[in-house]
């Protein structure tokens, strides 16, 4: 069989879950990685045949796909920031509403001539270290710390820093504990991408990210949705500076809840929306 006849095999099988363009997309991609073979190839050699070992790859890589298995675990990496980080099911896949978090950050630090060039910066739950490392990367002598409970997902993220060429100061701890905290120093600024998920919407979402991704990073219990920003609302009066400021993702549909949340807690609030035109992240600057 000719690259192809297989190409269009792959594409056609995969719509089969994913539409037109989503299956174009994740078939080039697959293609191009595991193969060396871009779409172009394809045109100008169409009776070019795959060697056995490449056409076993990309089968075995179709039907973990025609699982819902997300392409990105199935090669392994993904992109964020214009940037390649390694995954697996120990971490979130970044996601483009997170690169925006980032970008909002990153813009008003620029603005802010106040701040020191060597700002600290604190990422709780840092997962693939996606976060952490887009800041490091445009920020170059910022201090940045990180953190996570799960070792696993520490191992991923100081991989990532080495493919990326940054350092970054990781620690293995449970946030939610506040008796850690007096472990930490303060911070300039704080990020986060928290779990905000309610568990009861969990049969809403798709079975790729049901069924690959980490829950402890993505859900929350029914009864306290609010959970990781009421500890951050806390641990930012102890451990962010006068004048600092914070930065959240969070749940569209609780977002104005979130933004009343801390501004009980003194913070000047500011709800921004994404792309989609949702509401979705929140800066908060302690004054008071």
């Amino acid at each position: 069989m000719t690259y192809s006849k297989l190409y269009r095999s792959f594409l056609e099988q995969l719509q089969a879950i994913y539409n037109m363009q989503e299956a174009s997309v994740i078939t080039d991609w697959v293609f191009e990685k595991m193969a060396g073979v871009k779409k172009m190839d394809l045109i100008k050699h169409p009776a070019m045949e795959p060697e056995m070992k490449d056409a076993e790859k990309l089968d075995a890589a179709l039907q973990q796909l025609l699982q819902h298995k997300p392409v990105q675990q199935v090669l392994g990496e993904a992109w964020f920031y214009k940037m390649l980080f390694k995954v697996n099911t120990q971490v979130l896949i970044p996601r483009p509403e997170t690169e925006e978090l980032v970008n909002w950050l990153l813009n008003d630090y620029k603005k802010q001539a106040t701040l020191p060039a060597s700002v600290s910066i604190f990422d709780i739950g840092t997962g693939s270290g996606c976060i952490a490392i887009a800041l490091k990367k445009n920020l170059p002598a910022a201090i940045v710390t990180a953190i996570d409970f799960s070792e696993g997902a520490l191992a991923i993220a100081k991989e990532n820093t080495l493919t990326n060429n940054v350092e970054i100061d990781f620690i293995q701890l449970d946030f939610l504990n506040e008796q850690l905290w007096a472990t930490l120093p303060c911070f300039d600024i704080i990020v986060s991408n928290p779990p905000y998920i309610p568990i009861s919407e969990m049969e809403q979402l798709d079975k790729n990210v049901t069924a690959y991704e980490p829950h402890s990073a993505l859900f929350v219990p029914d009864s306290t949705p609010l959970l990781f920003y009421e500890k951050i609302a806390l641990f930012g009066r102890s451990n962010l500076k006068m004048g600092g400021c914070m930065y959240v993702e969070v749940h569209e549909n609780y977002a104005k809840q979130t933004a009343e949340l801390f501004a009980g807690y003194q913070y000047e609030v500011e709800i921004k929306k994404d792309i989609f035109e949702k509401n979705r992240m929140l800066k908060l600057t302690h004054f008071r």
